[in-house]
């Protein structure tokens, strides 16, 4: 009997398990890469460039301001969301229509910024830079889009895993992998050489082949649009009675897009709404705020780029991937707003150890530590806050509700981050640590308001994962 029940347990792993070698799972883990290697080409790996060619703390500070895009999403998510492309909708569908033409504009945009030069055409660099910006933040409504419409309920915390994985590991790419890259062109550590950051993104452009490759052999998904396509036709009725006809149409395409979706999340939260709001709009604001000049102050503090890479390749990774299977636990085994607590505790506090780091001045074994320490911190909030916002969104509006929230989480974090170059300037690294870390913890408040306020929300269950039978129909 007992060795029965060992087996049947074993069996119970192994159907759980199984979930993650799903087509569609390794598609969203591909996919994910493709969505997290544009980001840090205009964040962290490009104010690191600019500090190493010369380029002024306030400037960089004011630079990374390009990354607000992300931030400002949900304005053209209903464009994504219900408009064809010419010829891409055509040949590939709407969902990986938009993905194409996102991927392709993403690939001539990095090159584009390969070619310029910061202490030439630093305007140039920055119209590429926002180009990219735009690029990708269409890519991850898309993505997101994708992802939503791709499988049933019960196969969305495994989605959403798999992409997580693929989109963190394009972080630690592009950033550990641009600074090895530029590290092994460069002819000599003691000298600036632009040839070797070209040269670094250049290859950056050509791993977005890893998306449009996985976009071409993946299957559109069928998009249930019947409520909103009756939405439309009624609204479209009802305006021809006041305004010609083509005026109607595109009145009532434009409310059925644009307004509808964020009606109906009002509509289903009411007040508590804006709660929900402050939180997203501040939850990641403690390791935003950071990021922004922690590249640049390795930089300041003498550390190389082999240096960096590899603390970020091999400490990074590791825990990145650690602290978000730990977080997906979590949130399976205590539920979303606890895990999400701690996440944004365990973030707010690492922050703490570059101040440290700061006093220390060069010290690899406690970089490593900190640089360790602080992924984990991320993987575990950022497997928390994915559930969370995915847990808001309804079915028939998913696509623009999410690019709306994900939009939020970075706007206001962004905005501050612009000044924290002239802080540093102004103070010290010491005191902007402690302070990025103090910031952080608000956001514990908020999320105890909502937990108590807001109506709860269901999230995907372990046991949802294990019925591999009918995920695999």
């Amino acid at each position: 009997m007992p060795s029965v029940t060992k087996l049947s347990y074993f069996q119970r792993i192994k159907d759980s398990l199984s979930i993650y070698c799903h087509k569609r799972v390794l598609s969203l883990l591909l996919l994910g890469f493709s969505a997290g290697l544009p980001l840090m080409l205009v964040f962290s790996t490009l104010s690191f460039w600019l500090r190493e060619a010369g380029v002024d703390r306030t400037a960089i500070g004011y630079f990374s301001w390009i990354a607000l895009v992300y931030g400002f999403k949900w304005a053209w998510s209903p464009l994504v969301d219900r408009m064809s492309l010419p010829l891409f909708t055509r040949f590939l569908g709407r969902r990986r229509g938009w993905m194409i033409f996102a991927q392709l504009t993403l690939v001539l945009a990095i090159i584009g910024m390969s070619q310029s030069d910061p202490l030439v055409d630093i305007d140039k660099l920055a119209l590429f830079a926002l180009m990219v910006a735009f690029a990708s933040a269409t890519q991850d409504i898309v993505i997101d889009a994708f992802r939503i419409e791709s499988a049933s309920e019960k196969m969305q915390a495994a989605l959403a895993a798999a992409y997580q994985v693929g989109y963190r590991s394009a972080m630690i790419i592009a950033t550990a992998g641009a600074l090895t890259i530029a590290a092994w062109v460069e002819p000599s550590s003691e000298a600036y050489s632009l040839e070797s950051w070209q040269t670094a993104y250049l290859a950056m452009a050509g791993l977005m082949s890893i998306g449009i490759i996985t976009t071409l052999f993946s299957a559109e998904p069928q998009v249930e649009a019947k409520e909103a396509d009756a939405k439309e036709a009624e609204l479209k009725q009802k305006f021809s009675q006041r305004y010609p006809r083509v005026l109607a149409g595109a009145l009532s395409w434009l409310y059925t897009a644009s307004v509808l979706p964020f009606l109906d999340f009002f509509k289903r939260y009411g007040k508590s709404a804006l709660l929900i709001l402050l939180l997203i709009s501040t939850y990641r604001i403690s390791d935003i705020v950071m990021g922004v000049m922690a590249n640049v102050f390795y930089v300041d503090m003498g550390f190389s780029k082999a240096e960096i890479a590899t603390l970020s390749k091999v400490y990074g990774l590791i825990m990145t991937l650690v602290g978000a299977g730990a977080g997906g636990l979590l949130v399976a085994k205590y539920g979303t707003m606890k895990t999400l607590f701690l996440g944004a505790f365990l973030v707010a506090t690492t922050n703490l150890l570059f101040a440290y780091q700061a006093v220390l001045g060069y010290n690899v074994p406690f970089l490593t530590l900190a640089i360790s320490v602080d992924n984990f911190s991320g993987g575990v909030a950022t497997a928390a806050f994915i559930a969370y916002l995915s847990s808001l969104t309804s079915t028939g509006y998913s696509a623009t509700q999410y690019a709306l929230l994900s939009s939020i989480m970075l706007l206001f974090p962004k905005f501050v981050a612009g000044f924290s170059g002239a802080y540093i300037d102004a103070y010290d690294y010491v005191s902007f640590f402690i302070g990025a870390s103090l910031i952080g913890f608000p956001v514990l408040g908020l999320i105890i308001l909502v937990q108590k306020y807001v109506p709860h929300t269901n999230t995907v269950s372990t046991e949802d994962l294990a019925q591999q039978k009918e995920l695999s129909s």
